[in-house]
């Protein structure tokens, strides 16, 4: 009789054991690597920068970078050019190539 008991907790221990790495597989797969994802993308964004190229802001605001340095960026908002507004890199959302369309 003890040797059932055994038998049934061991099989208790293994599906438990298979329940929780099977949640830690799929939080990972949903949370963690989608976020590594989108980093690696933002990452791609920055370092494609350049003088001369028209963004988008996380506040909606388009621009021009008119200067640059390691981690932030001058850009000058519409046709007034005394509108020069310094803000970090992490704040450009999307980036357009002069010339593109």
């Amino acid at each position: 009789m003890s040797g059932v008991l055994l038998a049934g907790g061991t099989n208790n221990i293994l599906f438990w054991g298979v329940y929780i790495v099977f949640f830690g597989a799929l939080i990972y797969f949903m949370a963690y690597r989608p976020q590594q994802k989108q980093k690696k993308q933002q990452e791609e964004l920055f370092a494609s920068i350049a003088i001369g190229d028209s963004v988008l802001t996380t506040a909606g605001f388009y621009g021009v970078i008119i200067d640059m340095t390691d981690d932030t960026v001058i850009v000058e908002f519409g046709n007034n050019k005394n509108c020069r507004i310094p803000m970090q890199k992490s704040a450009i959302v999307q980036v357009e190539k002069p010339g593109e369309n």
